[in-house]
């Protein structure tokens, strides 16, 4: 027999390279649209990808184009997933996606966490032992639950004052979302509550057993449940999974714990991940989101590519380099050096007034000269710490007739009146729903909060109902002052009408309770017409209420609105606020050392880096003029008029980077 010869080869010789796709088979070309690091980023496909995208690199342009050519090399549109912070953001990348390529974009399954997890725990209720038909309480609901165990439970003492109802959400909300406990999140923040450590346990049992008896979620509720879902690997997850081709994370330097593990269990099968972000404008600690999970993505997922988009579209390079130097100082970071091509720009402008007042009068004259040279208020902005910072200088706006809008007004679903229409229809679609019904009660002269408790507690027994009429319902005979309001809701509840039929009823037996509530009705009667509308575009009173509370509508008729009712305003804003927005120019004011930073943040090096990368986030707001302002002396209560020092982040800037200015009063 003869023997076999066998040739050996090096390695690399066996191992062929993959071709380069062939770019003519798309619709789109997305080498000529796109920077050279926004076609890496676009052109990942499989693998876990982390992309960040200093401020103004394109980055949602970046997202738009990696949905299009994610179809256009043939995945379904339903087995991509795009996780955004907001609503409006998921839906302008998807109709952006849609207009680059074709509406096959907008089938891609997008949205908020918290939209996401309520599609999928009703689609999944089984799994996860839920009752699919849930009520989703929103923070105002979820306070006024934890008020009601607060109030009834027997929690208040009168020898010491107790927690209130936000501060008690507050703190179980955090220990959720940041996986930390209870007693260090009072640690923290609430040294002065810690005695009551244990109180704050049995609360969280009582809210948590509410909840479960009535169907009620609250916002956390949904990361929890989905969570847990992901990670129990039974049959509807296996199933869920499979049909995840593609993970999308916008914004993932502000997501929480919670979150973090969402994103990991979301990965579990195809790991094919992509987030987006920017460790340098994570500055929603407060609400949780962990600066650390962008800074440790790459050892949560282990083999990583990493992509950096540093090309700036927004600004001129002489405030790029001025943000480019307070990133330099920053302790932890992913090291990026943002530029442009775009030509000129003056250096950015750090004045130091005398005082607040000299302050504010210097702001009013600049932007009046600002707007001679042509700039419109709408493009100019005033950026602050804290939101008290800027009532001297709405006073002298005010005096020189500059209209404004300041932001963080009352949301459009917070506002009281919308609140109680969206009681009635929550009492529709879940009776169980107790504070609700309270609220509904209260609006009712003659029922008081011990009248309302009787009533709710016959409603438990099934005493009373809003099933069947109230006409047949013999223990009714002795709330009669409530026929309507039973006679509506018993309507609402078994008619087969579409939410904007139910809407109306409720409004109509509403209205001459809100004309009698509120001093300025004739104001907030728009936003009954407004939430009216808003109605018409759902077909299921469940959906229209899961939208409602999970995504709720910004604006208000009673929000903070510009004085004058002028077109043309300028904005104030916190920095929290003006995150993902630009103006051509900039003020940020009171950058003044223990102001900005605070004097709490200097406690540790976590909190006083924040503080840097809100300076940072607040400078790049500017696409052509940045000016920042600080008082030289400013009042204390306790020592009165006291000489300032400026911010720390401002102190040792280099004369090329930005112009020193001393005020001239004279």
């Amino acid at each position: 027999m003869e023997q076999k010869k066998y040739k050996l080869k090096r390695l690399a010789e066996t191992v062929q390279s993959p071709k380069p796709l062939d770019e003519s088979r798309f619709l789109i070309n997305y080498k000529q649209e796109l920077n050279l690091s926004q076609y890496e980023a676009v052109s990942a496909v499989e693998g876990v990808h982390l992309v960040i995208a200093g401020a103004g690199t394109g980055k949602t342009r970046t997202l738009v184009y990696r949905v299009a050519r994610l179809v256009e090399l043939g995945y379904e549109p339903d087995t991509i997933v795009l996780l955004t912070f907001t609503r409006k953001a998921a839906n302008e990348m998807l109709n952006r996606a849609a207009v680059l390529l074709d509406n096959r974009c907008a089938k891609i399954r997008g949205g908020t966490f918290h939209s996401f997890a309520n599609v999928t725990l009703r689609k999944y209720s089984k799994f996860v032992n839920l009752d699919p038909a849930f009520t989703i309480l929103d923070q105002g609901d979820s306070e006024d639950v934890i008020n009601l165990i607060r109030n009834y439970e027997g929690f208040i003492s009168k020898e010491k004052r107790f927690p209130n109802k936000q501060t008690l959400f507050k703190v179980l909300s955090l220990s959720v979302n940041t996986n930390r406990s209870i007693q260090e999140i009072l640690e923290e923040n609430y040294p002065h509550f810690l005695d009551y450590a244990d109180k704050f346990l049995d609360i969280q049992k009582i809210y948590q057993h509410h909840k479960k008896k009535n169907n009620l979620l609250d916002y956390d509720d949904l990361l929890v449940y989905l969570r847990d879902f992901l990670n129990d690997m039974n049959a509807g997850t296996k199933t869920f999974l499979r049909g995840i081709n593609f993970l999308m994370v916008d914004e993932y330097q502000d997501t929480n714990k919670l979150q973090a593990d969402i994103v990991k269990g979301l990965g579990q099968f195809n790991n094919n991940i992509m987030v987006v972000g920017d460790d340098s404008q994570s500055i929603y600690s407060f609400r949780g989101a962990n600066y650390k999970n962008i800074m440790e993505f790459p050892k949560l997922f282990g083999k990583v590519n990493i992509i950096k988009l540093e090309e700036n579209y927004r600004s001129v390079q002489s405030i790029l380099n001025f943000a480019n130097h307070i990133n330099d100082h920053a302790f932890e970071k992913y090291t990026k050096v943002l530029y442009t091509k775009k030509p000129g720009g003056k250096l950015p402008m750090i004045i130091a007034a005398e005082n607040e007042n000299y302050q504010s009068k210097f702001i009013v004259e600049k932007i009046l000269d600002l707007r001679e040279e042509g700039i419109p208020l709408q493009e100019i902005a005033v950026l602050f710490r804290s939101s008290f910072f800027s009532f001297d200088l709405e006073i002298e706006l005010s005096k020189a007739n500059i209209p404004f809008v300041k932001f963080g007004g009352i949301k459009f679903i917070e506002a009281a009146h919308i609140k109680d229409v969206l009681a009635f229809l929550r009492i529709a679609s879940n009776p169980k729903d107790i504070v609700s019904w309270f609220r509904v009660l209260l609006l009712h002269d003659g029922i008081g909060p011990k009248t309302a408790q009787k009533i709710l507690d016959e409603l438990s027994l099934a005493k009373l109902s809003i099933k069947s009429s109230p006409d047949v319902q013999p223990e009714f005979k002795k709330h009669d002052k409530l026929y309507g309001l039973f006679n509506l809701l018993y309507n609402i509840h078994t008619q087969k009408t579409s939410p904007s039929e139910k809407a109306a009823q409720v409004v109509e037996y509403y209205y001459p309770i809100f004309k009698n509530i509120y001093d300025d009705f004739n104001k907030r009667s728009k936003d009954l017409d407004i939430f009216q509308n808003i109605t018409e575009n759902y077909r299921s009173l469940d959906n229209m209420l899961s939208d409602m509370a999970i995504e709720p509508i910004i604006e208000s008729a009673v929000d903070i609105s510009a004085s004058g009712n002028e077109e043309e305003f300028l904005t104030l804003s916190t920095i929290h606020s003006a995150k993902g927005l630009e103006w051509n120019t900039v003020f940020i004011i009171h950058a003044v050392e223990g102001f900005f930073p605070s004097y709490r943040s200097a406690e540790s090096i976590e909190t006083l880096e924040e503080e840097r990368r809100l300076m940072y986030v607040a400078s790049t707001r500017a696409k052509q003029n940045l000016f920042i302002t600080y008082p030289m002396n400013m009042f204390d209560r306790e020592s009165g008029k006291t000489l300032s020092k400026p911010s720390r982040f401002i102190s040792d800037i280099n004369p090329e980077l930005a112009e020193g200015w001393l005020l001239d009063t004279d």
